[in-house]
């Protein structure tokens, strides 16, 4: 796919302003579940936008805005289980198969090894490019990540982790897509999100069922496993490895990847920094994109 080939658009939309709607297409492959992606358009040095567990690669949208205002290219990509992608066949999750999905977008739309290239990634998706930086070293020529999930290998014992049992019970089915707008607007964790950003999650995180209600396209069972499945990679001790110049952003008032934490990541990083973003919290793409957009543009031209 030549990057500088992608129609775009502003679409009329309910809400606090009128969103960039992406091109997506389905990437298919022959070993792996199908995947979505969502080009933003631009034509200069491209971004890859790599989002959390349970949303999908829409809710970067007040983000991608912003960075294809300023010059950049920007695609993201819904992980297997998330968004449009297709369903992981065992269910199991592993994470190292979401650095394989990245990896997979960024060779299909030509911008792995572009020197300008830098992939953005918040939580499991900061992971997931650290991932596939280590095994593909000069994939990603720069690496700007909000609170990636990586801890000391714990093993293989999945059970017991309360993130897991709350995805378990998370309401599935909802009247409509303004229902499901108003609830998570109205409650945390969800209402710290951003306007535009909660309503990019709703509009493209729920699909249409035959009886006019819409349920969540990330199965609660399927966001559980990822929990599960989460500190159980070995990145840890490998993370000497990464030699791209790298930002590990975190939120000021965090209670994942604390400041602290993130420090500790960042040390073990070569060539890492530590960013620590006032006010935010862990879903700090999703609270303020102007910040984050900012962030990701001053660490580009770095």
């Amino acid at each position: 796919m030549d990057r500088g080939v992608v129609g775009m658009g502003h679409a009329c939309h309910d809400g606090p302003m009128a969103p960039l709607v992406p091109t997506s297409h389905r990437l298919e492959r022959t070993d792996a579940p199908t995947l979505a992606v969502h080009a933003w358009g631009g034509d200069g040095p491209p971004t890859l936008l790599c989002h959390p567990t349970g949303f999908h690669g829409r809710v970067w949208a007040p983000v991608a805005e912003r960075l294809v205002d300023a010059g950049r290219a920007v695609w993201s990509l819904d992980f297997r289980g998330h968004g449009d992608s297709g369903e992981e066949p065992d269910g199991t999750y592993h994470w190292e198969r979401f650095a394989d999905d990245a990896l997979a977008v960024a060779h299909h739309v030509g911008i792995a090894g572009d020197p300008g290239l830098v992939a953005a990634g918040h939580s499991k998706g900061g992971a997931a490019l650290l991932l596939g930086e280590e095994r593909e070293p000069g994939t990603y020529a720069r690496l700007w990540l909000f609170e990636p999930i990586v801890f000391p290998n714990r093993g293989t014992d999945t059970r017991g982790n309360p993130l897991a049992e709350g995805a378990r019970r998370r309401r599935r089915v909802w009247a409509s897509r303004d229902e499901a707008y108003e609830k998570y607007g109205s409650k945390p964790p969800l209402s710290t999100l951003h306007p535009d950003a909660l309503r990019a999650y709703v509009d493209h995180g729920l699909r249409d069922l035959p009886d006019g209600t819409v349920e969540l396209k990330c199965h609660p069972e399927h966001e559980a496993a990822v929990y599960s499945m989460g500190a159980m990679h070995t990145l840890w001790d490998r993370l000497g490895n990464i030699s791209a110049p790298t930002t590990i952003a975190c939120g000021e008032i965090t209670d994942t990847i604390t400041p602290q934490y993130a420090a500790e990541i960042a040390s073990r990083i070569p060539s890492a920094a530590l960013l620590t973003m006032p006010g935010l919290g862990h879903f700090g793409p999703m609270e303020d994109p102007a910040a984050v957009a900012t962030a990701i543009l001053e660490f580009a031209d770095a």
